[in-house]
């Protein structure tokens, strides 16, 4: 869904195809949306990090930014949700019951009952109960959504030994997804929240209207004076957020080596006090130290909430929102692409406000940006791209 409307906006959109280097208008679409999907894990998480390498060179290119900003940056995490369902008990009972049913069929297995009429019955009373707070009454319900689920993974192993196997192997990975989300219970550590997406965790940001965020978390740094991103990149596993300090400066200083110049201060709030020596030698300013803190390194601190809009204009105008990419990698990949989504539009912003000489330093963005895909595609198995690319 989320490729297909790229190429649809693309077709319809004269700015993208004049980006994209088309000289006429042309009211067609670029090229099949799953050869963006394609194009998109040739590149793997090496290869949009060097898109958004791009985009930071152009700005020093371009003297939009100097070379000194880079050495002091903000640092803070968010969460980038997966396009998943709320996870209820009861929605994820008949999800992995219709799955396993509707494959058990399609493998040609004749089984003795699909529970699929009281399957949907079951589920509607569920949502009825729940939105009543009749626990009782959905407590039962649910017990015997877990019942029927559980009759219908039996009838299935019993039966699937005589299958061929590939398809066995292909029927066992979801039987196992669909035992887990059967024997899980409340208070259980490392739930199943998505049957089509194992990789969802859930996350608890402290945040009063939405206690769970459903997806994984994700680091994002900009500069401390001008706020350009200059590094991105997800932490699957949930962990806390000073364990990620270290090797979210790794991938900044690795995007920045080629400019010459690397982090120096980090300015992050106290979820990541207590890792002084794991960044070593970047000095870490946060509130627990205000005691000990110059004027100067105070005002740094006082510019700390500059990244919160950063990331709320990442989340509602560059898609780090959700997450419609598949697994981890596609989940790597997105945070990396919404940052360089990001500084694209940054970069916009400062040849507007550069004046007279912004048609010079648009040849010149382009440019570099064109040399960073080139030498992305080299680095790339494989040599030919779409068409599409661009957009």
């Amino acid at each position: 869904m989320y490729d297909e409307s790229v190429v649809e906006r693309w077709s319809e959109n004269v700015v993208w195809q004049f980006f994209s280097g088309m000289e006429y208008y042309e009211p067609r679409l670029p090229c099949d949306a799953t050869q963006i999907g394609r194009f998109r894990r040739v590149l793997g998480e090496a290869g949009v990090e060097q898109l958004l390498k791009s985009t930071i060179e152009a700005a020093v290119a371009m003297k939009a930014v100097k070379k000194t900003e880079f050495e002091r940056v903000i640092v803070d995490t968010t969460v980038q949700e997966k396009a998943v369902a709320f996870p209820t008990d009861s929605r994820l009972l008949e999800v992995a019951r219709e799955k396993i049913a509707r494959l058990a069929k399609r493998a040609g297995l004749k089984l003795r009952q699909s529970y699929e009429r009281e399957g949907r019955e079951l589920r509607r009373k569920a949502g009825g109960y729940a939105h009543a707070k009749q626990t009782r009454r959905l407590g039962r319900t649910v017990r015997r959504q877990r019942t029927i689920l559980g009759a219908l993974l039996r009838d299935v192993q019993r039966k699937m030994a005589h299958l061929d196997e590939k398809t066995r192997a292909a029927l066992q990975v979801w039987i196992e997804r669909a035992q887990r989300i059967h024997a899980q219970r409340k208070l259980d550590k490392n739930k199943l929240y998505a049957l089509h997406a194992p990789e969802v965790e859930c996350i608890s940001k402290g945040k009063s209207r939405q206690r769970y965020e459903f997806g994984v978390k994700a680091s994002l740094v900009i500069t401390h004076h001008q706020g350009l991103a200059v590094g991105a990149r997800s932490f699957p596993g949930n962990p806390f957020d000073g364990h990620t300090l270290a090797a979210q400066l790794e991938q900044t200083s690795t995007l920045l080596q080629d400019i010459g110049v690397a982090p120096k201060i980090a300015v992050v709030d106290l979820g990541y006090r207590g890792v002084d020596a794991d960044v070593a030698p970047v000095q870490l300013i946060h509130r627990g130290k205000i005691k000990r803190l110059t004027q100067l390194q105070r005002r740094w601190l006082r510019r700390r909430q500059a990244i919160e809009p950063a990331i709320g204009h990442a989340k509602h105008d560059h898609g780090l929102q959700r997450c419609w990419l598949k697994g981890s990698e596609g989940d790597a990949l997105h945070t990396v692409l919404c940052a360089a989504g990001y500084n694209l539009r940054w970069l916009l912003r400062a040849i507007a406000r550069l004046g007279i000489a912004a048609v010079f330093l648009r040849l010149q963005f382009l440019a570099a940006l064109f040399a960073g895909e080139r030498t992305a595609g080299a680095k790339s198995p494989v040599s030919v791209a779409p068409t599409c690319s661009k957009p």
